[in-house]
């Protein structure tokens, strides 16, 4: 009898112990596994899965857009890379997001149809996505990991009104790595590796510069 409930007794805390180890297996395999790009999924404009290894070899410019923003003609220069670059090994990945100032309305099918009978653009185009915050994609949380917020150019037409408008929200805005604005852009290179940051603000022209330097 004695034997029989100290087995009992004894079952509980194995459960609990095995539990414990397969959910801290699953977080650091998780946190280990996220070495590039390569390591994540996300869904196309129509739901569907697309993993990033599958641009292996690529050099990458993972950019989060809107339909309804100031930056939003840089649709026409992003295109005009695309068309330059992507014989030589270019994609752009274009991933919609609503949450600055609400200004990407609408579905992904109309976000994409607007995109195209506008700008022409012909890149991917992913599901839209939130890009800060509880509910933010993975795959940014990744990026704004390997590069932070680096300044906004003041000298853009828009710099100064960002930087004051967000400044009055929010005093130490420039300390975290939060995307800032529609239209930031991090490029990579063909390993998976993240390279660099550009704010909307930054020169289309610099942003040509460091893609072809990676091509």
């Amino acid at each position: 009898m004695y034997h029989v409930k100290t087995t009992h007794r004894v079952a509980p805390l194995q459960l609990v112990m095995a539990a414990f180890l397969v959910m801290l297996s699953f977080f650091t395999t998780t946190k280990v596994m996220a070495q590039n790009i390569y390591d994540f999924t996300v869904l196309d404009r129509k739901g569907g899965q697309v993993s990033l290894s599958d641009y292996k070899g690529k050099v990458l410019l993972v950019v989060n857009t809107a339909t309804r923003c100031g930056f939003t003609p840089q649709y026409e220069e992003l295109e005009a890379i695309y068309k330059k670059y992507k014989a030589k090994g270019l994609e752009i990945l274009d991933f919609p997001c609503n949450q600055f100032g609400q200004q990407a309305p609408g579905s992904d099918e109309e976000i994409h149809s607007f995109c195209s009978l506008n700008y022409g653009t012909e890149f991917p185009q992913f599901k839209k996505v939130e890009v800060n915050g509880p509910g933010e994609s993975p795959l940014f949380t990744f990026l704004k990991e390997k590069k932070g917020f680096e300044g906004f150019d003041l000298n853009h037409p828009i710099g100064k009104l960002l930087d004051e408008m967000l400044a009055k929200a929010n005093p130490d805005y420039k300390q975290s790595a939060d995307i800032k604005w529609n239209f930031t852009k991090f490029l990579i290179d063909r390993e998976g590796n993240v390279v660099a940051r550009f704010e909307p603000t930054h020169d289309m022209k610099a942003v040509d510069e460091a893609i072809e330097a990676l091509l």
